[in-house]
């Protein structure tokens, strides 16, 4: 039997994790899952469990309540009607503020290697701020796709400082090399397991703006990584060329 809850105090993918743990270890479990942005738990028993055990297992800055069925798949249908675009709009509009800065940066004075140099030094101090927003939960969220992050925990909680460090040497034209090199390295290695999330067609939340603005895990996420490695592959061969 299948009974879906709402569980009020969850702020970030840490704390749906919790749940989730939580519910899973009850004896009577035979699987829970934990929706988030709906706030909802969804727990498959063999026996019914009472409300009061499933507050019990919780830790105390949550609460259960029991919901409706009819109303469990309503969110569900709302969000699948929203397109692509309409849900990767944040994304879109930082993309565009990121761009629109680094064109006048230098419009009187154009330079095409400065342009790239700039936008992503900007792609990287705005990316790194929203995922330092919530260092608990973005690397619960990282680690679902990138490879890294999942065989090394702690990668995952270092990264958003690693990209901040890699905008300033960016923007401050410090080692600018080395900083390409990485570049490349991490976001390639991202972009493996974002292809690989994609092949396999899972709905996962993307993590590149960290979870404060939830995005789905889309193609728009493959090209995002792909203009930051061309970007840098250019610059590279620029300068050793």
């Amino acid at each position: 039997m299948k009974h879906t809850y709402t569980v009020a105090g969850m702020t970030c993918n840490g704390c749906s994790a919790s749940v989730e743990k939580s519910l899973n270890a009850l004896p009577k479990v035979i699987s829970a899952s934990v929706d988030l942005e709906e706030a909802e738990a969804t727990v498959e028993m063999s026996q019914y469990i009472s409300i009061e055990t499933l507050k019990a297992a919780l830790p105390e800055k949550f609460s259960i309540l029991e919901k409706e069925q009819k109303n469990v798949f309503s969110s569900a249908k709302r969000e699948e009607q929203k397109s692509d675009l309409q849900q990767l709009k944040p994304l879109f509009i930082i993309f565009g503020y990121i761009t629109m800065a680094s064109i006048l940066l230098h419009y009187k004075n154009w330079d095409w290697s400065d342009f790239m140099l700039d936008f992503m030094g900007l792609f990287y101090v705005v990316f790194s701020f929203f995922k330092i927003l919530d260092l608990k939960g973005f690397p619960e969220s990282f680690k679902m796709y990138d490879p890294l992050a999942k065989a090394f925990p702690f990668y995952g909680k270092i990264y958003p400082f690693l990209e901040l460090t890699l905008g300033l040497l960016f923007l401050m034209r410090i080692q600018i090399p080395l900083a390409l090199a990485v570049t490349i390295i991490i976001l390639g290695v991202t972009t493996i397991g974002v292809t690989k999330t994609l092949l396999d067609k899972k709905a996962i939340q993307c993590a590149c703006l960290g979870t404060a603005l939830k995005l789905p895990m889309t193609k728009a996420t493959f090209i995002e990584n792909t203009i930051m490695i061309i970007m840098a592959i250019i610059m590279l061969i620029n300068i050793y060329l």
